[in-house]
Order: structure tokens, then sequence, then C-alpha cells
């Protein structure tokens, strides 16, 4: 990990196809309401720290962390 990744937050890189799911999905939605390719690319963007899974385990929610801001490329 380089020392500008510790003060700057770490980078996740996303495909054009999982930037296009966060601009066109609202923050918290169902996972039952998503279409396969869909729940696809929600289970990646749950892996890469974007999505967290809610406590009810039937939706996801977008991640907001002030102290440690993650930039997307």
């Amino acid at each position: 990990m380089k020392i500008r990744e510790v003060i700057n937050g770490h980078t996740v890189i996303l495909t054009n196809e999982e930037h296009a799911f966060i601009d066109n999905h609202s923050p918290k939605l169902s996972i039952n309401s998503l279409h396969d390719r869909d729940q696809w690319i929600a289970r990646n963007l749950v892996r890469k720290g974007v999505y967290e899974i809610s406590k009810d385990s039937q939706h996801i929610v977008l991640k907001t962390n002030e102290n440690n801001p993650q930039k997307f490329i």
C-alpha cells in the first residue's frame, strides 16, 4: 500500500457496467428486485466494498464512510 493511499483513502477500480449500475440504482435497493445480470453485478460490488448487505439480508446499501473515503476509477 502506498502512503498516498493511506492518506487519501484507497481506490476501487470499477468497470463501466458497475459505474452504470451505481448511477442507475438508488443507494438502497432490494436484491430480489434485480434481474440475474444486475444481481451478479451487485454481488461484485459487495465484494469490492462499494455496497454492503443490510441486516435483513434482503437489501444492499451503498457504503458511505467519511473517515475513509473510497475513490472509484
